[in-house]
């Protein structure tokens, strides 16, 4: 049957559903799937559903949440990053699993082997499927020398997401691609972003002061995995033209990855902060004044969301959530992909003017407001409460004709 996402995403109204959800990463990982589909279990869960939760095992302890319940299958280490673990096939153990506490829907917010085996075993048992598209598997190819399994990515991505009833995207940019590749179902799921936690009012000047900076000294920040997919050398080279005008401006990196050390031993003036959660996080963000983000593999970049709430200004090509949320000259620079010189300049113009930033900032944060995560949570429960319902007819249709 043709599923039409429009009519999926309509609002819908019922009462708790049990609600499986499958992810190869989950914090306590810090990287932008994990923490978005804990914002997603975590939401269901505050409205009053049962999450039940399929990810690999981990080193790491998870702490029990409410609402949430974990069922950990086996995994393997991620090559080329550490820390990172994806899901082997569990098929045996879904079906037995969901079989005795079958969900009403299930989510599969990634594409490796435990999402793939999930996809199938939900397809026999007839549970229905909605789906996520969070990463540009097929781009990531092309940053680590593997630029000719693009097209056999990208064909097993859409072979993927085919077999969901919807596949949830963050953009409406996003959403047309992949029709256009080939997934009729994309349905638009907006980010949300929490704009308590990410507010102007956590500026530190303690904080600054460690980073070695005065009240007006500007400083620029990057906040994510450190790899060779974020297009790093425009992030130092933008960097380095800022230091040309303003020579005490300051660089600090929030994260962590497998181009950190290089990235280190080659800049030494570079405050590298490490992972940072929560609060601290939140700080880091509202401390600095404008942030770059020369990224162009990322299918939205939360961190975008992130920094305008915080009140930063920030520099991006117009991909993704910059697309979307970013308005040049208002909040920020969107620049055209591929225009290094101008991604360039739009950083020093900003670092060189701190009323800009000051201006820009002020836009910024009153721009996010609308982005409420319970409005988020409220479409992406409606969404698959009307898979469950159009399931359940769907069956009672083939019981009758019997």
């Amino acid at each position: 049957m043709q599923r039409h996402p429009a009519k999926l995403c309509q609002a819908s109204t019922g009462t708790a559903m049990r609600i499986g959800i499958v992810s190869e990463t989950y914090p306590p990982e810090v990287n932008g799937v994990a923490l978005t589909v804990h914002s997603l279990a975590a939401g269901l869960a505050s409205h009053g559903h049962s999450v039940d939760l399929i990810r690999p095992q981990q080193r790491q302890a998870h702490h029990d949440e409410p609402g949430i319940e974990v069922l950990s299958v086996r995994g393997s280490a991620l090559p080329r990053y550490p820390g990172l673990r994806f899901g082997l096939p569990a098929g045996r153990t879904l079906h037995q699993h969901w079989t005795q506490q079958r969900p009403d829907a299930i989510y599969v917010a990634t594409e490796g082997p435990l999402g793939w085996s999930a996809m199938r075993t939900a397809r026999r048992l007839g549970i229905p499927i909605s789906s996520g598209f969070h990463t540009r598997f097929d781009s990531y190819a092309d940053h680590y020398g593997m630029s000719l399994l693009s097209p056999l990515v990208r064909r097993y991505l859409r072979h993927f997401h085919r077999h969901a009833a919807a596949t949830l995207v963050p953009t409406h940019a996003l959403t047309r691609e992949l029709r256009a590749m080939g997934i009729p179902n994309a349905c638009l799921l907006r980010r949300a972003v929490d704009t308590q936690l990410f507010h102007p009012c956590r500026r530190d000047d303690a904080l600054r002061m460690a980073w070695g900076v005065d009240a007006v000294t500007p400083v620029m920040l990057y906040v994510g995995r450190i790899a060779a997919e974020k297009n790093l050398p425009l992030a130092v080279a933008s960097f380095r033209a800022v230091q040309q005008r303003v020579p005490s401006a300051r660089y600090v990196w929030v994260g962590d990855g497998p181009a950190r050390a290089a990235l280190e031993a080659a800049n030494p003036d570079f405050i590298f902060a490490g992972m940072q959660r929560g609060e601290a996080l939140a700080r880091h963000y509202a401390s600095a004044d404008l942030f770059p983000f020369p990224s162009l593999s990322e299918t939205f970049g939360n961190v975008i969301l992130e920094a305008l709430a915080a009140g930063l200004p920030v520099v991006a090509y117009a991909e993704g959530a910059a697309r979307e949320h970013l308005h040049d000259g208002v909040n920020g620079y969107r620049i055209e992909p591929g225009n290094e010189s101008a991604f360039i300049t739009a950083c020093t113009i900003l670092a060189d003017n701190p009323g800009l930033i000051r201006h820009m900032g002020r836009a910024a944060h009153a721009g996010m407001a609308g982005l409420s995560p319970d409005a988020v949570i409220g479409d992406f429960e409606n969404l698959l409460r009307d898979l469950a319902q159009e399931s359940l007819h769907e069956h009672a249709v083939t019981a009758a004709h019997a």
